[in-house]
This record gives structure tokens, C-alpha cells and sequence, in this order.
């Protein structure tokens, strides 16, 4: 599957020439490559490109993203979202830009749709992986993400940057619709821990009409925890796409089906890009979904973007003794009771990535911060 030229020429030509030779491809005969990437597995002709709009065929060569970022800040973890990794702490995250997906909700459009829409505007800065290293270790940010435009896509430039932060001691993560291939999360694994997947519904039509396959989507989460990654899962519950109590309940059992302890958050819409139809999430169907969870077996769900209005679900507690582990309101950690991976209360070991030391309390006030260059 290929895309021919896109609609902002500069825009291309610029990014054009932030590029080197992929690794995710295999030649495929005299001109076509056959990009491994992502879940479409693009065979794209020479001087075409893939469905992404940011990989593509130079004379026989699959030339892919590399040395800029689009959005770069200081996020807490907590945002991720991966509440049971080092809670309190902040995350250096990076995003570049393109995605082989086009949701119309998406909240980061303007960098993962900018080479599909003219009024996205997120323009590329020059950026070097041992300085985006830096800025964590400046930061005091124990992990590094990419996020932002989906980094399935611009794997190549993320394990460049992994490599050095890896060496820095920092955690790595990815935060990614989860439309994997096999080949892509077996080239991640020596350098990426811990991994968000977006898992947006239940059914293949409506993944269809985002550009993708629910099956794909699926297979990539089992095939991340089979190879050992730190996972947890987004749900964005949407009214009137995603919300039926039914698709819900069977999400809801395949994840538990996978692993009971991944953690599942169930966060609210807000009208955002070309979804501005309807209203934002309501609590009662955050909460719904958040008993749904919990009925289906699943030991941490959490409810998201309602600080405050969920009462203690934002909260970790031990599924053993019910004790309070982590106390939280939105992103902020109001309380950390964890000291390494065991229960305070009953010594049970709970799941996650957990400070060896005395336990950080929070990062701040739970609130992005802008990193310059």
C-alpha cells in the first residue's frame, strides 16, 4: 500500500533531507521495499511513500526520520500514562512527525496529521540523541519517551536516541497506538522497558476507519508482554464510537485474558480536531467502565481526566490487603507508600517499576514543562 506526494511540498522537502537509511525493511525485488515499521508493512516503490507519509523509497533504499524533534517537553509519568512506574517522576518526551493512522479525535494532531493537513503546523527543530539525553539528566527525568506523533514510525531515530539514554541509566518507553508487526517490537526490545498502548475499541470496522486493523492491535499487545516489555493500556472511551457497555466488557476480558495485573486507564474524550460533535466524557461512563474492568478480572483500572471527580480509583491500592500504595489526583502523587516492588501492608509483590530507595513524593505540581533546545 502507497501514498504518492502529499500536500505541503516544503514541508517535505525539509524533512527529506533529515533522513537516513531505515532498518526496518527488506529490498523486494529491483525498486520495492517492503517497510516493517508498522502493522500496513507498506511495499513501497521507488520515489514512493508509505502510508506514514514519512518513510519512503530512494532508489531502492528506504530512507526514514532522523535528527529533529516536533514536540519536546518535560511531562509527568503519571501522563503517560504509566502510573505503576516510578510514580512522581518526570518523563523527557520527544515526538516527531507523521502517523499511519488519521483519527479524527486525535489530541496530538498537530504533529501526527501535519503531512495529511494543511492546518496542522508543527514545525521540525534540529535535535542531536546525546543532547535530547541531556535535557532528561538536566531535568532530573529518570525516563525518556517518544510520544507525540506515533513513534512506531520513526523507530529508526527513537533507538538512536535509546541507545544513549541507555547508557545514561534512563528507562525508555514508547507511547503508541500498538499497531506493531513482529520485526518492529523484537528491533525495540533490547532498548525500550516499558510501553503504552492506545487501544481505541473493540471492533474492526471502527479500526478500519481509522486506518488500521483491530487485529494487529491486539497481537501486538500479547506480543509485548510474551517478550517481557512494561505495558500498560489507554483506553479513550468516546461517546457514541467506543462506549457500548458490551465492546467495554469484552475489551475489558481479552486484556484480563492477556494479564490480569496490566494496568487499564479509561479516560474521557473532549471534543478535539475533527470530533467536536459531541460532548466530553461523562464521569458515570468513566466509571462504568472502571467497574467493567474490575468484573472482568483486571486489578488496576484506572478512570482518567477527571481529577477529582472518580473519588480514590485514581489511587493504586494492594490487591491482596486493599491497602493504599499510591495516592494521586490526576497526575499529581499526593502519596507514595511504595519502597521497591512489595505491598507495605501484606510484603505481596506488586506489578511495575518501582523506586529501590525511599519513594519520591511528587514531580512538581503534575504539570507539563517546556524544554528548550
Amino acid at each position: 500500500m502507497v501514498l504518492g506526494a502529499t500536500a505541503s511540498p516544503s514541508l517535505d522537502d525539509m524533512l527529506d533531507t533529515l533522513t537516513a537509511e531505515g532498518e526496518l525493511y527488506a529490498r523486494e525485488g529491483e525498486g520495492p521495499v517492503r517497510c516493517y515499521a508498522c502493522g500496513h508493512r507498506c511495499l513501497i516503490p521507488e520515489e514512493r511513500r508509505g502510508i506514514c507519509k514519512v518513510r519512503f523509497n530512494r532508489d531502492g533504499t528506504l530512507l526514514v526520520p532522523r535528527g529533529y524533534v516536533a514536540a519536546l517537553q518535560c511531562d509527568p509519568t503519571e501522563k503517560k500514562p504509566f502510573f505503576h512506574v516510578l510514580p512522581g517522576s518526570t518523563t523527557l518526551t520527544f515526538g516527531m512527525l507523521g502517523c499511519d493512522l488519521h483519527c479524527a479525535y486525535c489530541q496530538n494532531w498537530v504533529t501526527s496529521q501535519v503531512l495529511r493537513d494543511d492546518d496542522a503546523v508543527a514545525p521540525p527543530r534540529l535535535a542531536s540523541a546525546r543532547r535530547l539525553v541531556e535535557l532528561a539528566l538536566e531535568n532530573g527525568a529518570p525516563v525518556i519517551a517518544s510520544s507525540y506523533n506515533e513513534p512506531l514510525i520513526t523507530s529508526d531515530w527513537a533507538v538512536e536516541v535509546f541507545q544513549e539514554a541507555r547508557r545514561a541509566g534512563l528507562a525508555c518507553a514508547f507511547v503508541s497506538n500498538g499497531n506493531g508487526t513482529p520485526e518492529v517490537l523484537e528491533y525495540l526490545k533490547p532498548h525500550v522497558a516499558l510501553y503504552k498502548v492506545d487501544l481505541k475499541g473493540f471492533s474492526d470496522r471502527a479500526y478500519r476507519e481509522l486506518g488500521g486493523r483491530l487485529s494487529n492491535v491486539l497481537e501486538t499487545i500479547r506480543a509485548l508482554k510474551r517478550l517481557g516489555y512494561w505495558v500498560e493500556i489507554v483506553t479513550l472511551v468516546v461517546p457514541g464510537l467506543n462506549d457500548d457497555p458490551g465492546e467495554l466488557r469484552a475489551m475489558a476480558e481479552f486484556l484480563a485474558d492477556v494479564d490480569r495485573d496490566m494496568p487499564w486507564h479509561v479516560t474521557a474524550f473532549h471534543p478535539d480536531y475533527k470530533m467536536t460533535d459531541r460532548d466530553r466524557t461523562g464521569v458515570r461512563a468513566l466509571l462504568d467502565a472502571y467497574d467493567l474492568g474490575r468484573a472482568a478480572g483486571l486489578r488496576f483500572v484506572y478512570p482518567g481526566n477527571a481529577a477529582g471527580q472518580i473519588g480514590d480509583r485514581e489511587s493504586t491500592f494492594c490487591p491482596e490487603c486493599d491497602a493504599l500504595l499510591i495516592r494521586r489526583r490526576g497526575f499529581v502523587v499526593l502519596e507514595n507508600r511504595m519502597s521497591g516492588s512489595l505491598c507495605p501492608g501484606c510484603g505481596a509483590r506488586i506489578p511495575g517499576v518501582w523506586e529501590e530507595t525511599a519513594p519520591r513524593q511528587t514531580a512538581g505540581l503534575g504539570f507539563p514543562k517546556p524544554v528548550a533546545l
